[in-house]
């Protein structure tokens, strides 16, 4: 199939503006009889639901979780971009275009970037006329931070709970949409199938999670806006309940799914402590604003603080190497995500990490606290700093933080084309579901603003479009597509609750976690991803002969939904590899340790890896059929990155 990403004519400046005007409209009367799915109440699907409801469509949301509330959503700490250049200090919609697209490492398309940046500068003005208490400057207004891979303060924050101020904003709009009587709320019901009616999306099958019951509900659209699949590596910054069922259900329904081997390890996190955790904690790049990241110069230093003999107010100053300061004097600390990341571990690798593992470098606030006060860096970070002191029983106003990279997003998503359609008709995807916007690594505070970019300002466009031109017919859930959808949610359900194996559904999902982050993480090679493809294989075989799930469907089964999810993520796991194998290059988060420059930097190969890797889904077993769209660069010169 020819990938058609239907990016408009015109100059770059202008396409989204135009393409508004040329989309098709559905007019006020005819939007009634519309009936839109949205799987997912996050920022995304909160946004969407409440926009296209306030629209005057019928929409229908669904959540896994008891309230929109709760959504992974809620759990961004650091805050939100939007080029409204308040600091005066030189930034743009271009700037902000172009700092993310050479973030990406040169591998997201141009027109959705760009048009990313235009909307941000709505984003704010929404979010404050929705009452979320972003922080203010002495004078009342908005206050403004820095993030990496930017020259210039362009993050609007709420302390560290951005993520949750916005939810509630979006959780607000669409509350009153539900009082309304334009959304129906559906909590505590998980999607397990997406079904096609003439090649269209035209609805979804759902299990109660409390009761098991197994539904349809039938619809003119589906819109997926589930979040991404950092969970596969089974230790994640992600909630728990964080999955990849709804994009890879839709995936083997037809929707290609595109870059999955392009995940991002966020340097800023709370090392892992034992084998007893089941997540991580993320500690906020904005922290990066005032903290320095050090480790010992020396071996010896290093390995008397992992022994307990020395603690890092011990080592003095000369005897410190700040090693981001020294090797990118013009972005410091503030380097990308994948960039810090590779180099904590490279400080790690050479036996200078800290902590009792020695997997784990210093952010010290010493110089900040000195410089600004203790009073001004607790209005800025003491959530945080609270949090860290809870968890690690250490004060870091008088120590520095311990931390080190942890799996925290995926760039790779659901193909979508320039409206957020997948590859089948009338099904979207959203947010971190899709791949569009972050290419091979995102920047930070930049995954609230896809989110509500795509649910407020993007999808009432684009949907309208698509149901202008379908007649308002309506499919009922008695239809034998509905019914054949049901029969194989049920079956899979049936099988897993008949195998009676030995081993626990996490104990599968550590082992598969295990070999993702050791040959599929922060590295990845080609005899590594050999050997972690064949394990998955083998990891998936014994699943469905020896693995442990208790209980029946017709009742509360925390066990039986991590089978089902599980499932899912050891089908990924190998995808993730295959495309990881395919490209020959580094870039951004897929770091191929044969592909790198002498200074041990990503090393592109624009010549033969400038597209998107859209994977198509053949059956049981079967190898995917790679589709590539074609990255065209216009606007920005393909050069080395560089952060010095």
């Amino acid at each position: 199939m020819e990938l058609n990403s239907k990016i408009p004519e015109g100059p770059l400046s202008e396409k989204w503006s135009k393409h508004k005007f040329n989309v098709k409209l559905v007019n006020p009367s005819n939007k009634r009889k519309y009936d839109v799915i949205v799987v997912g109440s996050g920022l995304a699907g909160a946004a969407a639901a409440a926009s296209l409801a306030e629209l005057g469509y019928n929409v229908k949301c669904f959540c896994f979780q008891d309230s929109p509330r709760r959504a992974h959503s809620i759990a961004a700490q650091g805050g939100i971009n939007a080029a409204k250049n308040y600091q005066n200090d030189g930034d743009s919609v271009f700037r902000l275009f172009y700092d993310t697209i050479k973030g990406g490492d040169y591998r997201a398309r141009e027109a959705n970037v760009h048009r990313l940046a235009e909307v941000s500068v709505s984003i704010i003005d929404q979010c404050v006329a929705q009452g979320v208490p972003f922080a203010r400057e002495y004078g009342g207004l908005l206050s403004n931070r820095s993030f990496g891979g930017a020259q210039v303060s362009r993050t609007f924050y709420a302390r560290g709970q951005t993520g949750q101020q916005l939810l509630l904003g979006a959780y607000s709009a669409l509350s009153r949409q539900i009082e309304t009587g334009k959304v129906k709320m559906h909590t505590r019901t998980e999607m397990l199938d997406v079904v096609t009616v003439d090649g269209k999306a035209r609805g979804i099958v759902t299990r109660d999670l409390v009761t098991g019951k197994i539904e349809s509900h039938a619809g003119h659209a589906v819109l997926l806006c589930t979040g991404g699949y950092g969970n596969v590596f089974y230790l994640s910054t992600n909630a728990m309940g964080s999955n990849v069922t709804a994009a890879w259900r839709a995936h083997k329904k037809g929707a290609y799914f595109a870059n999955p081997c392009y995940t991002q390890i966020h340097p800023t996190c709370i090392p892992v402590s034992g084998d007893h955790q089941s997540k991580l904690t993320l500690m906020s790049e904005s922290l990066r604003n005032d903290g320095r990241v050090w480790v010992p110069k020396t071996e010896a230093d290093a390995k008397a603080i992992q022994e307990g003999k020395k603690k890092a107010n011990d080592i003095k100053e000369e005897d410190r190497d700040y090693f981001l300061e020294r090797k990118y004097p013009a972005f410091g600390n503030l380097v990308p995500r994948d960039v810090a990341s590779r180099n904590a571990k490279q400080m790690c690798d050479e036996k200078k990490g800290v902590g009792k593992t020695g997997l784990a470098v210093y952010l010290d606030f010493t110089d900040a606290i000195k410089r600004d006060g203790l009073k001004t860096i607790e209005a800025k970070y003491g959530n945080l700093f609270e949090m860290y002191k809870q968890i690690t029983n250490e004060d870091p106003y008088k120590m520095p933080m311990m931390i080190y990279p942890a799996v925290h997003y995926t760039m790779g998503g659901l193909w979508v084309d320039y409206n957020l359609m997948t590859s089948v008709p009338g099904l979207y995807a959203m947010g971190e579901a899709n791949f569009s916007d972050h290419g091979a690594n995102r920047l930070g505070a930049s995954a609230l603003m896809q989110g509500l970019a795509d649910g407020y300002f993007v999808a009432p466009y684009t949907i309208g479009d698509y149901l202008a031109q379908m007649p308002a017919d309506k499919v009922t859930t008695d239809h034998p597509e509905f019914k054949k959808a049901e029969a194989e949610v049920k079956n899979q359900i049936d099988t897993l609750l008949k195998i009676n194996g030995t081993k626990t559904v996490d104990e599968f999902h550590k082992e598969l976690g295990k070999i993702m982050w050791e040959y599929c993480g922060m590295a990845r090679s080609e005899k590594g991803l050999l050997f972690a493809r064949k394990r998955v294989q083998e990891i998936r075989a014994e699943f469905w002969k020896n693995v442990k799930v208790v209980g029946a469907n017709e009742e509360l089964n925390i066990t039986l939904e991590k089978a089902l999810r599980v499932a899912d993520f050891l089908e990924l796991g190998e995808l993730m590899i295959v495309d990881a194998l395919n490209r020959n290059e580094s870039c951004g988060g897929h770091f191929r340790e044969e592909y790198q420059t002498e200074e041990g930097e990503a090393k592109r190969d624009d010549n033969n890896f400038a597209y998107v890797a859209a994977w198509e889904y053949n059956g049981k077993d079967k190898d995917e059929t790679l589709n590539k769209e074609p990255l065209v660069f216009e606007n920005v010169k393909l050069t080395q990155r560089s952060y010095k």
